[in-house]
């Protein structure tokens, strides 16, 4: 299975336009290679160098999305999500996209496309853990794309 971005190549930087910095929309992503079987995907975005790389102390959750057909080739940018798609709750504590603005440093964007055996229901948009959890002993295979971002006033 495979994810990219035409925004951005794998370990580059994200584009301005994708960040808080500039119109905070999702990036435009591409899905590929999903494997027979799977029934659902889910994305999972976020930054584990929060708020500090030299001194991470958690990883920051920037959007969740579950329920994305098999045959989903992927999303545009702006992130509006195809029939059927459900958003989750990132650690804003809101749906949708919340795109990079760390406070300091270079940070890492973990971009990751699960495929699952299963199609998954929630009665409230679920938070990262309780995808991951519910996900579990359901996951056919998975994919990474990782991108950077530096804010420009920010220091290190």
């Amino acid at each position: 299975m495979r994810i990219t971005s035409q925004a951005f190549a794998p370990n580059g930087e994200i584009p301005i336009a994708h960040t808080c910095e500039g119109h905070d929309v999702a990036p435009p992503l591409q899905f590929a290679e999903v494997p027979p079987g799977a029934k659902s995907m889910a994305l999972i975005v976020d930054d584990p160098d929060a708020p500090d790389p030299a001194a991470p102390k958690m990883t920051w959750v920037h959007w969740v999305v579950y329920d994305l057909a098999p045959a989903t080739p992927g999303l545009p940018a702006g992130g509006a999500l195809p029939a059927g798609a459900r958003d989750g709750l990132n650690d804003w504590k809101r749906t949708g996209y919340g795109g990079p603005c760390p406070p300091v440093g270079r940070h890492r964007y973990f971009f990751k496309l699960y495929a699952l055996d299963t199609v998954l229901s929630f009665a409230h948009p679920p938070s990262k853990p309780q995808l991951e959890q519910a996900m579990k002993g359901h996951v056919l295979a998975h994919a990474e794309l990782v991108g950077t971002y530096q804010r420009r006033g920010a220091r290190r």
